[in-house]
């Protein structure tokens, strides 16, 4: 919003208070303001001239030499090249030693071999925007009324000796989209008093129900229409003090019937519109919902096609107007208008927005009715434009208004206490000192025992709750007088939840291990959505996707994990090692919200290490894989509750896919990807695993317990079992654990066996066992009763027998 200090002066006492000075105590209560502009900064020297006589510079076509009353002993000739500039008009002229905007110097001159004293300027040469300038001027120079002072300032009459205030306003402030609005603000930071315009309508003798009937069939939409008709108008450009607040304002003048709607606009917040009461082409206003296709060319020449969710104006017949967004070409205000019909109402904001938004047309009008007018003010705003049309259009106001209003306006009503207010501001504010506050800002408030009950004007729509008025006394009371204190209470510091803490474990864990971290899309499509999927359900499909590629809430990690691989591999790294933490999402029916489980997954393929200097490389297999993961598990204190068992799961290899089961149930799957779904991806060798992260994070695990660096020696014994081909060496090894008792402390696998010199159908596995007791050195006999325990479980269970 932009505020025109001299402009804001007819509304509230600035005496004492310059502009720089407003600015910072506006911003000081809490609305920003972004920049003071001083509109004649740079410029002097600018007066108005008479133009006595014009005629054809003699070397120039398109020169013009002219003889200029500038208000001096005699008139000076100045060359000019406006094609618009003639005899008799009254001009802005920098004269000899003025200064124009980026420090332009006008000196004497000679153009063409003819004397120049000077410059008649156009209103861009004088530092106003070019969009800015009415369109008669914009090619050419200024002209000012005939009634100018010869001499005078002209920047003065331009109203250019002024300076201009950015407002940079939040949503909820959109009572200061006016100028009234921004002076209750101004008066209540100030403690000083809001004066209204005067408005005293003249009117004729004819009634506007004899002009005009209203009818409203979307009345959530428009609860209140005021309508009121000026006849014998004659159109003209509007008072220059008026054009150069629009100009202020950042409004481009068009005529005074247009220029005073926009004016009130700018004065009270709300927007109007003029009709040419004799181009709607009846004499009625139907106000309904659009029907589906029905087109409207707006007043930017633009034709519109519509739907039935916006508002239009209609004649009874045909859309005259898009509801609070623009009007319609049809009905426009013309330089042979002789009659007006002014509009003034209250759409609805949302409605307003959506057609707004639909069409791409963003206007002063919908900005306002989107953000919420005071509804309070629509029938002053119809009666002052129609006392302005009478002033400076000559026209005639048809006595009374048409209206058709089912809104019921009532004022907000919220109480706080001072005891509430002292305790959330840390002050200590008198009851005295709130009411004050309260008046200041114009609210009625009823004080009862420390508690203020308040009455909020319309104009101030953004407060509610008791926390929008405690806003109002803290900005007022001022910000930089609220004391500083430190918090009191009892402080807690701030740690990771167990979740978190393992999470980041597991990614530190992984990281260390050399996998690198991927984030990848959750968005896939319909055939990857559950293509190695832990749990299926039922897919679940973006009703507007991006693409196809990208419609389809996965359900695994794993095939985004793959295309990663792939995207590596055609950029010639061959070795990838990557995992990704992330949600998967399973339907819970429709009308359901997806749950959300998170994984963990991982893919490597390629060379695990090479040591070049050695000569030594370690290809990615499956034991590769597995390693990572019992090291992951170990971190996490699930050693000895996780077991790998042989599994089979689409597009993983038959014979190296493992199930991984945590305490007996289905955690993940390791494994080898299946050749033919290794060609079908355009991979080499490659292993991935899956695992349902959030339950093997979320298990009870044992507290980490310490033991002393062993202070006696252990015993070691090797063991060679023959086995049937079909048991697996992991089983023989629990059944050892458990049977070893308190002394066996490790059994580790060091070696299998198959082939020639071993019968068929069978195998020898070589565990490697360590016995140990923390209180004395082990003697051959403690050690030889627990290892022939384990001997005896492990024919009894596996019927295994020891490899000679």
């Amino acid at each position: 919003m932009f505020v025109s200090y001299r402009w804001l002066q007819d509304y509230v006492d600035l005496s004492g208070v310059s502009a720089k000075e407003l600015a910072e105590k506006i911003t000081r209560s809490g609305i920003e303001v972004e920049g003071v502009e001083v509109r004649n900064e740079g410029i002097k020297g600018v007066v108005v001239g008479h133009v006595l006589e014009r005629e054809q510079h003699p070397n120039a076509d398109k020169l013009n030499k002219c003889l200029v009353d500038v208000g001096a002993e005699e008139p000076v000739q100045i060359i000019c090249g406006a094609p618009n500039v003639d005899k008799g008009q009254k001009v802005a002229v920098a004269t000899v030693g003025a200064v124009l905007p980026g420090n332009f110097k006008i000196k004497r001159a000679k153009l063409r071999g003819e004397e120049s004293n000077g410059m008649i300027c156009s209103l861009q040469e004088l530092g106003i925007e070019g969009k800015l300038v009415a369109k008669e001027y914009q090619e050419g120079i200024f002209v000012f009324p005939n009634d100018a002072e010869v001499g005078a300032d002209a920047l003065e009459l331009l109203g250019l000796n002024d300076e201009v205030l950015e407002l940079g306003l939040t949503p909820n402030r959109s009572d200061c989209l006016s100028m009234l609005g921004v002076a209750h603000e101004v008066a209540a930071i100030l403690s000083r008093d809001v004066c209204y315009p005067e408005v005293n309508v003249s009117e004729a003798s004819e009634q506007a129900s004899d002009y005009i009937s209203v009818k409203v069939d979307a009345a959530a939409d428009n609860p209140l229409y005021v309508a009121r008709v000026v006849k014998n108008v004659k159109i003209g450009p509007s008072p220059l003090w008026m054009q150069s607040r629009l100009i202020a304002a950042g409004i481009r003048p068009h005529n005074n019937v247009v220029d005073i709607t926009n004016y009130i606009l700018l004065e009270y917040g709300q927007p109007l519109h003029a009709f040419d009461y004799d181009r709607l082409g009846s004499k009625e206003i139907v106000v309904r919902r659009a029907h589906n296709d029905e087109k409207l060319v707006t007043l930017d020449g633009t034709e519109r096609t519509l739907t039935n969710d916006q508002l239009v104006i209609t004649n009874g017949t045909e859309p005259v107007a898009l509801a609070g967004v623009m009007g319609g070409e049809n009905s426009e205000v013309q330089n042979d208008t002789v009659n007006v019909l002014i509009e003034s109402a209250y759409f609805n904001g949302l409605t307003v927005r959506l057609a707004s938004k639909d069409h791409g047309l963003r206007s002063e009008a919908s900005a306002r009715f989107e953000k919420g007018i005071d509804p309070n003010r629509t029938r002053m705003a119809a009666d002052r434009a129609a006392q302005l049309m009478a002033l400076y259009a000559a026209g005639e106001v048809v006595a009374g208004t048409v209206e058709v209003d089912t809104m019921n306006v009532e004022p907000a009503v919220v109480s706080v206490s001072v005891e509430r207010i002292n305790s959330v501001l840390g002050t200590s504010l008198e009851a005295n000192e709130v009411k004050s506050i309260f008046e200041r800002l114009q609210f009625e408030a009823k004080e009862d025992n420390g508690t203020f009950v308040v009455t909020v004007p319309t104009r101030r729509g953004d407060i509610t709750i008791e926390e929008d008025l405690i806003e109002e006394v803290a900005r007022l009371f001022g910000y930089d007088n609220i004391p500083t204190t430190l918090p009191v209470g009892e402080a807690i510091p701030g740690k990771l939840t167990d979740y978190q803490a393992k999470r980041r474990q597991v990614r530190r864990y992984l990281e260390g291990a050399g996998l690198y971290q991927a984030t990848t899309y959750s968005l896939t499509t319909e055939e990857k959505a559950t293509q190695f999927a832990l749990e299926t359900t039922e897919t679940i499909r973006l009703a507007m996707p991006m693409s196809e590629d990208r419609s389809v809430l996965r359900q695994s990690l794993t095939p985004q994990l793959l295309e990663v691989v792939k995207h590596n591999n055609a950029r010639q790294m061959d070795s990838v090692a990557v995992y990704e933490t992330g949600s998967v999402f399973l339907s819970k029916g429709e009308g359901e919200l997806p749950e959300e489980k998170e994984r963990l997954a991982g893919a490597v393929t390629g060379l695990w290490h090479i040591h070049q200097w050695q000569g030594e490389k370690k290809v990615v297999d499956f034991y590769v894989v597995k390693g990572i993961l019992e090291g992951l598990f170990t971190a996490l204190g699930l050693e000895g509750r996780i077991a790998y068992e042989p599994g089979a799961k689409e597009g993983m290899h038959p014979g190296r896919t493992a199930t991984i089961t945590l305490d007996g149930e289905a955690l993940g799957f390791v494994g080898q990807l299946h050749p033919a779904t290794l060609k079908e991806l355009g991979l080499k060798e490659t292993y991935v695993f899956e695992l349902d992260l959030r339950r093997a994070l979320t298990v009870d695990v044992a507290p980490v317990q310490y033991e002393l660096i062993p202070r006696f020696p252990s015993m070691t014994r090797d063991i060679a079992l023959v086995v049937d081909s079909t048991v697996q060496a992991g089983q023989i090894q629990l059944v050892i654990k458990e049977v070893g008792g308190k002394l066996l402390k490790e059994v580790n696998v060091f070696d299998l066996y198959e082939g020639e010199r071993m019968e068929e159908g069978k195998k020898s596995v070589a565990f490697s066992l360590r016995y140990y007791n923390p209180e004395h050195t082990l003697t051959d006999e403690e050690v030889t009763k627990a290892h022939t325990k384990v001997l005896e479980a492990v024919e009894a269970q596996f019927n295994a027998t020891l490899r000679s």
